[in-house]
């Protein structure tokens, strides 16, 4: 404990001195981090690939893997969202509101930086980057905790990082890992609140669970997507069919892919088959309640019977559970007791139908004839995100810049007394 106190002791003073900073000093360390990035990418792929080999031989999934991935593609990337984030404005000392009251007194809501943020993740190594870079945009100082899988790449990552801190002429510990893979230290790290002011967990529902469970800090609960979309009557099929396509297979192991695919019953029979037909070269394994298992076997599609636990579950697969529903009614009904308020969308040309589902679907982001895909800070223009908060206090959704400050009130007078 002694170590993770001293790691907070720094942060905490750190912290202090990135609040002071202007937007011009925070956007040269940020460009410096994405110049880095891209000169040392060879070292940062080669660590990466110990971490890749390590997950094969450990027998890790297809999904994880992924997401521990980085390729040359991927780390230009995270070099262009930290370029990104530098281009959005510093919310840190904007006025919110405010105004002259009865008494004289003038008042203001300004922005002002968190403090220290602590962040647990699983195998994401794109996760170090972009939590640093929001971090560093708003004043913040930051403690990693990456998965034992990543630990190489965080490794480096964080050196380079804190290269950029120390040519930046700033302290180095603004961004700090916890890189050995004692589990303990996330149990310290979760009682650290006299130097940590908020912890955001990225990872699945075990890990959420846990931080909720045994925090003092206050936790950012989400992540965790068990998303769904409807397929209403009046929708276009053909159509609903490539936004089907991309909510499921353009990157499986999202959180915000689609897991649950929900048909009103009076369209089944034509449109089952149609996907069937659409996903056959696709791999995509299909499980479905009785009445769509029946329509899918018929029409050669690889399925198999949908259970319970598998309707509240991540599959992070091209694996899509296949649900047929009566009406809205219930396809809301169906939302609500297996979603995680995360990401919903409906298919359908009914303009009243949209406004039932938006109004009564109670989730992060809903959509309206478009892939859940979007649900991502660099998708709703907030830059890269730190995580998409399924909670209802604080930030709610993708969390970009404004959701990694608070507020303070600033009143101001001609020697003002109350009376």
């Amino acid at each position: 404990m002694t170590a993770l106190i001293q790691m907070g002791k720094q942060a905490k003073q750190a912290a202090f001195v990135l609040a002071q900073l202007s937007q011009q000093e925070k956007n040269n360390v940020l460009n410096l981090i994405a110049e880095k990035l891209e000169a040392q990418a060879d070292d940062i792929l080669a660590a990466n690939a110990q971490d890749v080999a390590a997950a094969k031989q450990n027998g890790l999934s297809e999904a994880l893997i992924d997401r521990l991935l980085l390729t040359e593609q991927r780390l230009k990337a995270i070099a262009g969202d930290v370029r990104h984030v530098v281009s959005l404005a510093d919310p840190v000392g904007k006025i919110i509101d405010g105004g002259t009251l009865d008494s004289g007194l003038k008042i203001e809501r300004v922005r002002v930086p968190l403090g220290v943020v602590g962040t647990i993740y699983e195998a994401r190594p794109n996760v170090t980057i972009d939590t640093a870079s929001l971090c560093l945009k708003t004043g913040n100082a930051v403690i990693l905790r990456g998965g034992k899988e990543t630990r190489h790449s965080n490794t480096i990552l964080v050196e380079v990082i804190q290269q950029a801190l120390q040519q930046a002429g700033l302290p180095k510990y603004a961004v700090q890992a916890i890189t050995d893979p004692d589990r303990e230290l996330v149990m310290q790290l979760l009682k650290l609140d006299a130097y940590v002011d908020m912890i955001i967990p990225r990872g699945g529902a075990k890990l959420h669970a846990f931080c909720k469970q045994h925090a003092t800090i206050p936790v950012i609960i989400g992540g965790v997507g068990v998303c769904h979309i409807f397929v209403e009557q009046s929708a276009d099929l053909p159509r609903a069919l490539a936004v089907i396509d991309n909510a499921k297979t353009q990157r499986p192991s999202t959180c915000n892919s689609v897991e649950t695919l929900l048909v009103q019953r009076s369209i089944a029979a034509d449109f089952l088959p149609r996907l069937a037909a659409y996903f056959n070269d696709k791999r995509v394994k299909f499980h479905a309640d009785p009445t769509a298992l029946a329509i899918l076997q018929q029409a050669g599609a690889t399925v198999s019977p949908v259970q319970e636990s598998e309707l509240r579950q991540e599959w992070g697969s091209p694996d899509l559970n296949v649900v047929i529903v009566q009406d809205i009614e219930q396809a809301i009904a169906h939302i609500a007791e297996y979603g995680t308020q995360h990401s919903e969308a409906i298919l359908t040309a009914s303009q009243q139908l949209a406004r039932q589902f938006v109004n009564q679907v109670d989730a992060a982001a809903v959509y309206v004839n478009a892939s859940t895909r979007f649900t991502d800070g660099g998708q709703f223009g907030l830059g890269a995100e730190v995580a998409v908060s399924t909670q209802k206090l604080h930030a709610r959704g993708p969390m970009g810049l404004e959701a990694l400050t608070a507020y303070k009130w600033v009143g101001s007078g001609d020697y003002l007394i109350r009376t």
